[in-house]
């Protein structure tokens, strides 16, 4: 079975430093894939490169079978590669669902499709029974600054889904919320996957991970060094390392892969 979305020896070196290096990976349709690592492993170098933010310095991506390596990143969204950021990009100024119908952008044909949504019509129709599909109805008409965190999180994956993504990356989703939150998240997640929306999800909270994700890549310092069940993850000698240190130097039995 083809995959939707493959990397294949992706490198990426910043001054003679290699801060991803020959990692491989592919995430089939309606899949979901937890991209997992300590802190600074790259991570989201990973998904600047898919994102077409920073060039590779080798191997390729590709998607549905099309090598976008050199597709500018104004055209990935429109072929169906959506993203959430670990910091909340809202405009704090517009409401709910002005937020929303800007993600519909990336699909406009034209200067005047473009501006459509700024003036009403079925765009704003769209965004509201995406909102009202997220439980997220009732804020729509509130400006963003004046909602809690946790709500502007959803709001920023409702705006993401409004691109028609085929595949979403989403930078640590959970990072901030509190643990009904994170629950709640988890729900609208797989209700997205079960659309056929393939998920690629950055993230330390390892209960969101296990929940979500049957499969996980784990990278340490640029390199790939687990891609496997998520289940298996915890008892994997390379990520126990890498987490942890050598295995005579610890007790193994306490690791909290996160």
């Amino acid at each position: 079975m083809s995959a939707l979305l493959e990397i294949v020896g992706l490198t990426k070196s910043f001054g003679g430093l290699a801060v991803v290096e020959d990692v491989s990976f592919r995430l089939q349709e309606g899949a979901r894939l937890a991209l997992i690592g300590p802190n600074g492993a790259g991570k989201t170098t990973i998904f600047n490169l898919l994102c077409g933010v920073y060039p590779v310095s080798a191997g390729s991506v590709m998607f549905d079978g099309v090598d976008i390596t050199a597709m500018p990143s104004r055209r990935r969204i429109g072929v169906g590669l959506a993203r959430s950021f670990q910091n909340i990009r809202l405009m704090p100024h517009l409401s709910v669902t002005e937020n929303v119908m800007l993600g519909q952008q990336a699909r406009a044909s034209g200067l005047r499709a473009l501006l459509s949504p700024l003036r009403g019509s079925r765009w704003k129709t769209e965004a509201d029974e995406r909102l009202a599909a997220f439980g997220l109805a009732p804020y729509r008409d509130r400006l963003v600054s004046d909602l809690p965190y946790g709500i502007r999180k959803k709001i920023e994956i409702v705006r993401a889904m409004m691109a028609a993504p085929r595949v979403l990356l989403l930078d640590e989703p959970a990072a901030g919320l509190n643990p009904r939150e994170t629950a709640e998240l988890q729900e609208i997640l797989a209700s997205i996957a079960a659309e056929g929306v393939a998920l690629l999800v950055i993230e330390h909270d390892m209960g969101l991970v296990r929940g979500l994700c049957p499969h996980c890549v784990v990278l340490n310092f640029g390199r790939k060094i687990y891609d496997g069940p998520t289940a298996d993850v915890q008892r994997d000698d390379a990520v126990l390392e890498a987490y942890l240190g050598p295995r005579d130097s610890v007790h193994v039995e306490t690791a909290h892969v996160a």
